[in-house]
């Protein structure tokens, strides 16, 4: 791998074996201490973050190497006084590791085209990467496999995660329920189940359920996300609360769900909207879990980026 961009451009093989590396990494910490030793990563921000940004300077530092935290509204690029190749092109010789957070997918491609050192997507409007293989490390970890596995998301289903998720479920074959409205601005994309097919070959690997509760039968996994995500105008909240309600993950959908279902949520997290506080605060939950092992798989990507693994 030479950069960390989008979901869609990984193999099968390529994911589990982060997988694997990552149980080795998490498991002996010390072992990897020193491996990112005089190495510089940049931390490229546009939208606001606090996992994000926390779990990669502490995982860097935990590496051995330094992190720089950017905000590009204080930058020439931010202002629009410098384009993003030259960015990428000076940056490249400061640093040895770039990592954007930013809004714009076409932008991060462009910086990675331009730049001579690696590049990972922290987060674009496409795609959230390190969020879902990082998921899919934990559903690992917590159900020792991934092959049978079936998951369940719900709520609103036109976002990069949910966009990253079907590609990962179409490459590794497991089975995804979505259960979403069906107005079209909450509805998965027609081009992103396109490109899921072309991943699986399955065309009924990805179900859309406007029935959460069929959506969520029997399932081993049951994922949701927050109704109000970083660039919706606070006065769509109400609207979009009274369409969403039915999508709530609460304690009558979890029986729907197989009797051992995860819970998962990417965070942040709003008790009351999108879960419940005795879903999410309950036993079944392994939002912290998954929040850490964030930092693990980050670990493990840069580590492989930059020849260290």
């Amino acid at each position: 791998m030479k950069n960390f961009l989008e979901i869609k451009k990984l193999t099968r093989n390529e994911i589990l074996d982060l997988i694997k590396k990552t149980i080795d990494i998490k498991k002996k910490p010390r072992k990897y201490q020193d491996k990112l030793k005089n190495k510089t990563l940049l931390l490229f921000f546009e939208a606001p973050s606090l996992r994000t940004r926390v779990s990669f300077e502490a995982g860097m530092n935990q590496l051995g190497g330094s992190a720089i935290y950017y905000d590009i509204s204080t930058s020439p690029l931010g202002k629009g006084k410098e384009t993003i190749e030259d960015t990428a092109k000076v940056i490249s010789r400061y640093c040895d590791i770039a990592a954007l957070r930013i809004y714009s997918h076409e932008d991060l491609l462009k910086f990675a085209y331009s730049s001579r050192i690696p590049v990972v997507n922290m987060m674009t409007n496409e795609e959230h990467p390190f969020q879902i293989i990082g998921d899919l490390f934990t559903i690992f970890e917590k159900k020792k496999k991934l092959n049978d596995i079936s998951i369940c998301y719900l709520g609103d289903s036109n976002n990069n995660v949910t966009n990253s998720l079907i590609y990962a479920c179409s490459i590794l074959n497991i089975k995804l329920n979505i259960g979403c409205p069906s107005q079209k601005e909450f509805n998965v994309r027609d081009d992103v189940l396109k490109n899921a097919i072309k991943l699986s070959n399955n065309k009924n690997l990805i179900k859309i359920f406007n029935d959460p509760l069929k959506a969520a039968k029997q399932v081993n996994v049951i994922y949701t996300d927050s109704w109000m995500s970083y660039r919706i105008p606070k006065n769509q909240e109400a609207r979009r609360t009274k369409i969403l309600r039915p999508y709530q993950v609460n304690e009558k959908l979890m029986k729907y769900a197989d009797k051992n279902a995860l819970f998962m949520h990417c965070l942040p997290a709003l008790r009351g909207q999108e879960v419940t506080k005795e879903v999410i605060d309950g036993k079944n939950s392994i939002v912290w879990t998954q929040a850490e092992n964030r930092l693990h798989m980050q670990k493990t990507i840069m580590l492989k980026l930059l020849g260290r693994l």
